[in-house]
């Protein structure tokens, strides 16, 4: 007997090591290092199965009538969203070639929301339509590049298309009907960034944060707000309330760091002999007998002052404190540039009308420095914006401009539960990128009613001598790929998409449209069913570039998966050595 087993052991180890070899065989494309290999068509139609799927999942939030997906999380509840850049960051296949096509997806998504922040969703259906008509073509026979050429060509005439239908938007009411659009027609988020861009303007930052209620509050920041309290409580002028409150204080700017009581002797002489007016100092730190010194005299009642660092980090730091001396009309000492204490100047010195300090936030109102030299300042961080490619030193100078113009609103989103938070403050964050862009670049019609109507433009380049019949078949790609919105909205919405775009496309009226939230062919324009150009633009424009490239692909290389043979496990020949099923 233990001959007979210790036969068919062998035995099914060598078929189960043969049948992984003729496996291997018959695909032809692993390599030994781990690789696998697909070419041709079959690479293609691998990647364009990762891309069906992530498309189809990020496709039923379009639209004011589209449906919400649940996405697990690493860590607590699933989260609930209609954001088409959250779901798209949350599909990875198991299956590296199908994950290829997901991850190009991702790209094509968070390529929109970086550079619009709105118009994932269309991003992302824009993308799979183009890439699966021109997989499709390229099986009959048609050149992958020149169909790229004609989809390049196409897209450069819907833009100058878009822009030609572009409209200006400046009301409020006009700003409200962005927000609400993008909100998914949710009115109250649309009202609320309505009124916050009311109140602090186009070049004013609004912010949102979580909040401790059920209720979504705006709040509204008057003054200079800066991320940085008190160092010590000890400077607490309001027990109670635990606030540091001054009034026509002067105002020292450090880069350096204080740790000398004999630093800042000089201007305490000062400050004491002029009135003994409140101080409020920024520097790099504030430590040692220099913060010893001050608490003390504090304490005392013979100064009243209060120390806080600077917020920031590195040159951005640096930035913010020549900021708060443009608005209070005060030099920041720093011994690299040459301005030091120990020759001290009453001019180095600011000053502002009230201080507010806690132990979180430093508020700055009626600075002493003069209108001309605040605005230059901001003139100053606007060419800086301009200049520079980094989306997110353009965020940070965006918020210095506001806090130096004194315009920041924070909504804070409440809910009945972490869940309902999340997911709508998803949507606030949508709502004010489109409605930031919208005031940028200008509207067009929404519900992909714009796209639409602009392929009408590319059906005459069909006869145009001068394209190539392939680069034809990429004109056509886009043509029917920027139809897609429209008829994905109107799907959403439980009707037939087809026969309303046949309805709409003989139409001479760019600014008709369906209203897919109350089944009804409306002006766009009038019943505020519009959409940012900036959006438009970018959505198509990310999602054509990166499937034309994903057309053009003629081999995939991934990382091979080992497999576990089930084979082995029905032959027999179980890892413990006592055989498996088959030997039953």
């Amino acid at each position: 007997v233990t001959l007979g087993h210790a036969t068919v052991q062998r035995r099914t180890v060598a078929n189960s090591t043969s049948m992984r070899s003729l496996k291997t065989a018959a695909r032809g494309y692993s390599t030994r290092t781990g690789k696998d290999i697909l070419f041709g068509d079959e690479a293609r139609l691998s990647i364009l199965s990762g891309v069906q799927r992530i498309s189809r999942a990020v496709s039923v939030t379009l639209g004011p009538k589209g449906r919400n997906v649940l996405v697990e999380q690493p860590f607590g509840a699933p989260k609930i969203t209609k954001d088409g850049v959250t779901v798209a960051q949350a599909v990875e296949f198991a299956d590296h070639q199908k994950n290829l096509g997901a991850q190009l997806i991702r790209e094509v998504a968070s390529n929109a929301n970086t550079e619009a922040g709105d118009g994932t969703t269309t991003a992302t259906l824009l993308a799979h339509s183009i890439y699966s008509e021109g997989c499709r073509s390229v099986r009959r026979g048609v050149s992958a590049t020149e169909v790229k050429k004609g989809i390049d060509f196409a897209v450069q005439r819907v833009v100058g298309h878009l822009h030609e239908q572009t409209r200006s938007i400046s009301t409020k009411e006009e700003i409200t009907q962005v927000a609400t659009i993008s909100a998914n027609g949710d009115t109250a988020i649309g009202n609320l960034i309505g009124e916050a861009m009311e109140k602090v303007g186009k070049d004013g930052v609004i912010t949102t944060a979580e909040g401790k209620t059920a209720h979504t509050d705006l709040e509204l920041t008057e003054g200079m707000q800066l991320d940085r309290g008190f160092i010590s409580p000890y400077f607490v002028t309001q027990s109670k309330e635990q606030l540091v409150q001054f009034e026509d204080a002067f105002v020292l700017l450090s880069r350096n760091a204080l740790s000398n009581f004999s630093q800042i002797i000089p201007v305490l002489e000062y400050v004491t002999n002029n009135g003994n007016r409140p101080l409020l100092i920024f520097a790099d730190d504030v430590d040692g007998e220099a913060l010893s010194a001050l608490i003390l005299n504090k304490i005392q009642g013979r100064l009243k002052v209060c120390a806080t660092k600077t917020p920031g980090f590195g040159d951005n730091k640096v930035a913010i404190l020549h900021d708060i001396a443009a608005l209070t009309g005060g030099q920041v000492v720093d011994d690299e540039a040459g301005v030091s204490l120990a020759k001290f100047d009453p001019s180095m010195l600011g000053t502002a009308k009230k201080v507010t300090v806690n132990k979180d936030t430093t508020t700055l109102l009626g600075g002493g420095g003069s209108t001309e030299a605040v605005q230059e300042r901001l003139d100053v961080i606007q060419s800086q914006i301009i200049l520079t490619d980094s989306s997110y030193d353009k965020e940070k100078m965006a918020e210095r401009m506001a806090k130096l113009a004194g315009s920041v609103a924070v909504i804070r989103v409440g809910g009945i539960s972490d869940v309902e938070v999340g997911e709508k403050q998803d949507r606030f964050e949508d709502a004010l990128n489109a409605t930031r862009a919208a005031v940028s670049e200008g509207i067009v019609a929404g519900g992909g009613m714009a796209l639409m109507y602009a392929s009408n433009v590319l059906r005459e380049y069909l006869q145009d001598p001068k394209l190539s019949t392939d680069m034809k078949t990429g004109v056509r790609i886009v043509m029917q790929a920027i139809r897609q919105p429209c008829q994905q909205i109107v799907e959403n919405a439980g009707l037939e998409g087809a026969v309303v775009m046949d309805t709409l496309i003989k139409q001479s009226d760019y600014a008709l449209g369906y209203d897919s939230s109350c089944n009804a062919y409306v002006n766009m324009f009038e019943t505020g069913i519009i959409d940012p150009t900036k959006v438009v633009r970018t959505a198509l424009v990310d999602a054509a570039s990166i499937a034309a490239l994903m057309i053009t692909t003629e081999a995939t290389v991934v990382d091979a998966v080992e497999e576990k043979e089930k084979d082995e496990v029905m032959l027999g020949g179980g890892r413990d050595g006592r055989g498996g099923i088959g030997e039953i």
